[in-house]
């Protein structure tokens, strides 16, 4: 039987969990609820130019394929439209043939959507393209004895569809590109800086137990960079294809740059983490300049965050990048094992993917890396 106390900890590490699927939860509400606005007014319009405008007695398939844009992964808005008319186009082309050649039932049913989804996998067909090229193949094969002619409006609707979904979430209502970077930025950052300081706590500690701990949260953090590649993704679609939003262009390149860095700094953080959890299981000598090198990355990334943020230009976060080097390259002139160099190592990287991120041309981020390490 339990004791009170493992009871305890096992309430709270459930509370815990379900504070932080809330949190999570939050968070991609507060990142992706222009989606449900944006598929709304989409599904709204659709409906109405395809029915009102247009005249088609069945206009379902307008607002379906509208909410289909606007659903598509942030960033491949576009392609989505593409592959929704190229499918609907092949499944009507392979489906008239077919029936005109081998008629309609339940075996030429199936001939019809095999030949309709294989060529639409060699033209490349993925997702979209493949799903309506099957389905409307399927109307096809199926209706065309009691309705016959009903590709034209099915064509008519995937147009209006997609053309609307794409009015909505470029013109209607575009995300604000900037507004949503920094949003899904300002959680990496954060967690960046925690992992890093964490990582140098346990390092100073010689607690091995921790080091695990940090790797567990850092695996767990892949969702969090998905996210924010996705969503720099559809700032780019926007920026570039959305007139109101043009004049953001050239910031969010600077944006996106940065974002690219920070994410390789934070892969390279994860093997820094590993060679720290095997120096300690070595017990390999930890100089007092190593967990503090460390530690100041932690700070840099704060300092790039709060900057970030500020919109200014990160010259406090630069700064501490180059003295957590110089710790390093200290520690390095000291008593130190083999992972303990690889660390200073690692560190040495991802102190250039951080100074590329502040914006350091990749020359004078690896002059500065060097110099740095060599104490001066």
């Amino acid at each position: 039987m339990a004791t009170r106390a493992e009871t305890v900890t096992a309430t709270n590490r459930l509370g815990d969990r379900v504070r932080s699927v809330g949190r999570d939860g939050y968070r991609r509400l507060q990142t992706y609820l222009i989606v449900a606005v944006q598929a709304g007014a989409a599904a709204t319009l659709a409906w109405v130019i395809a029915a009102q405008v247009l005249g088609n007695p069945e206009p379902t398939f307008a607002p379906a394929a509208a909410v289909g844009v606007i659903a598509a992964a942030l960033g491949n808005r576009t392609r989505r439209t593409v592959e929704l008319v190229v499918g609907v186009v092949l499944g009507i082309a392979v489906g008239d043939l077919l029936v005109f050649l081998v008629g309609t039932g339940p075996w030429q049913l199936g001939v019809i959507v095999f030949a309709a989804i294989a060529l639409a996998t060699l033209v490349r067909g993925t997702g979209a393209l493949t799903t309506q090229a099957g389905g409307t193949a399927v109307l096809i094969a199926t209706l065309t004895p009691a309705a016959p002619g009903p590709e034209l409006p099915r064509t008519m609707n995937a147009l209006v569809g997609g053309g609307i979904g794409l009015f909505v979430v470029l013109v209607l209502v575009p995300l604000n590109p900037l507004r949503t970077v920094r949003r899904v930025a300002d959680h990496a950052l954060d967690l960046f800086a925690r992992e890093m300081t964490a990582s140098a706590e346990a390092l100073a500690r010689a607690d091995a137990t921790m080091v695990e701990q940090v790797l567990t949260r850092m695996r767990a953090s892949e969702p969090e960079l998905r996210r924010l590649a996705e969503v720099v993704n559809a700032a780019e679609e926007v920026v570039r294809l959305s007139p109101v939003r043009w004049r953001r262009r050239r910031t969010l390149a600077a944006y996106r740059e940065g974002v690219g860095h920070m994410d390789r700094a934070f892969r390279n953080s994860r093997t820094l983490v590993r060679r720290i959890q095997t120096t300690l299981r070595d017990d390999e000598p930890v100089p007092p300049d190593l967990p503090a090198a460390v530690e100041h990355f932690g700070e840099a990334v704060r300092l790039l965050h709060r900057e970030f943020l500020a919109g200014q230009e990160p010259v406090g976060a630069r700064e501490r990048v180059l003295r957590a080097v110089r710790e390093a390259g200290a520690a390095c002139r000291q008593e130190i094992g083999f992972s303990g160099t690889i660390v200073v190592s690692q560190l040495r990287t991802i102190a250039n993917d951080l100074l590329r991120a502040t914006g350091t041309p990749a020359g004078e981020a690896r002059r500065l890396v060097r110099h740095a390490a060599a104490g001066r």
